[in-house]
Parts: structure tokens; C-alpha cells; sequence
């Protein structure tokens, strides 16, 4: 079963996100089975959209369970590069602090391409960032963010996200 086929897309998607790309079995590590690509092309997608669903559900526990505590970010909503969880626990408490903006609802990662080598991955998805009607009921455009996650297996088999990429293509909270 081909990565894409296990996710679910929404109807709603916005002309400029592109269309649906393979999974690149052929691509991963010439020692493993294409079985086993998928399967762990399934796994770090698994992780990835495993954050989000614990982001979404405030659980900052289970966000950090799939980040190594050491993992960098560029992070659409900080100028510098974020170097471990003292870094992205700084910018969560500045979000924090400042509370200001739309109020986001939902977070549907999607049309993931993923390249296994080894114990090693590469991800790059869609990310897009739905949000509550402003206060007088108009319609706020979703936010749209092209991903890229490298992941590394550690010794226990478990994938980690080491690196994450996150460019804004269309900001959202803006009305429609």
C-alpha cells in the first residue's frame, strides 16, 4: 500500500497546493525491500502527522515524544533558526505570552513524498492551517506551509524528527 493511499484529503483544498506526488519506494535504501520501504515510509508519516494530531490536542508531551530534544526548526512564525527544545520552548512561550491572532482550528498535513535511506528519512508535505470565522462571522482563508522533516531512527527503531522546514505559501487568519 502506497503512502497516499492511507491519508485522507480534504475537499476543501485551495488551487495552490499541488497535486498528489508517489511515494518513492524506488528511491529508498537498496538493501531494503520495497515492503519494507513502505513500511517505513508509512512509519515517518506516522510521526509526522502523529504531531500534529498532539499539537491539535495540546498535548506538548506527545508533540516533543516525536521531535529529538536536539532537533533544529526553521520555524514559520521565528526568524532564526531554532536549535533544540530550549529554542522552540522560548518561542512557545512568546506565542504564549502575546495570544493575539486568529484562532486556529485545525492542522491537516498532506500529499506527502518520503525517501527512506537507511535510518534516515526525508518528508516533504503540505501543511494546512484552518481557522475559526473572525469575531463578526466573515471567513478566514486557511494557511497553507510547504514542509520538509528529516527523521532518523534511533537504536530502539523509533523515528524521530531531527530537522523541520516550514515556508508559509499563503498566510492564513486573513479574511477570504
Amino acid at each position: 500500500m502506497h503512502l497516499l493511499e492511507i491519508v485522507l484529503h480534504s475537499s476543501e483544498r485551495e488551487a495552490v497546493v499541488p497535486a498528489s506526488v508517489p511515494l518513492h519506494p524506488e528511491r529508498t535504501d537498496a538493501s531494503s525491500s520495497e515492503s519494507s520501504a513502505s513500511s517505513d515510509a508509512e512509519a515517518v508519516w506516522a510521526v509526522v502527522t502523529g504531531m500534529y494530531a498532539a499539537h491539535e490536542a495540546c498535548d506538548r508531551d506527545e508533540v516533543d515524544a516525536r521531535l529529538d530534544p536536539k532537533a533544529t526548526m526553521w520555524h514559520s512564525e521565528a526568524d532564526g533558526l531554532l536549535l533544540g527544545r530550549k529554542d522552540l520552548d522560548r518561542l512557545r512561550a512568546e506565542r504564549a505570552a502575546a495570544a493575539s491572532g486568529p484562532e486556529w482550528t485545525g492542522l491537516d498535513a498532506h500529499d506527502p513524498v518520503a525517501d527512506v535511506l537507511g535510518d534516515t528519512a526525508l518528508v516533504r508535505y503540505w501543511l494546512r492551517v484552518d481557522c475559526a470565522p473572525a469575531a463578526d462571522g466573515t471567513p478566514l482563508r486557511p494557511e497553507l506551509v510547504r514542509n520538509t522533516a528529516v527523521l532518523q531512527r534511533d537504536g530502539s527503531g523509533a523515528w524521530r524528527i531531527v530537522h523541520l522546514h516550514e515556508e508559509v505559501r499563503q498566510t492564513g487568519g486573513v479574511p477570504l
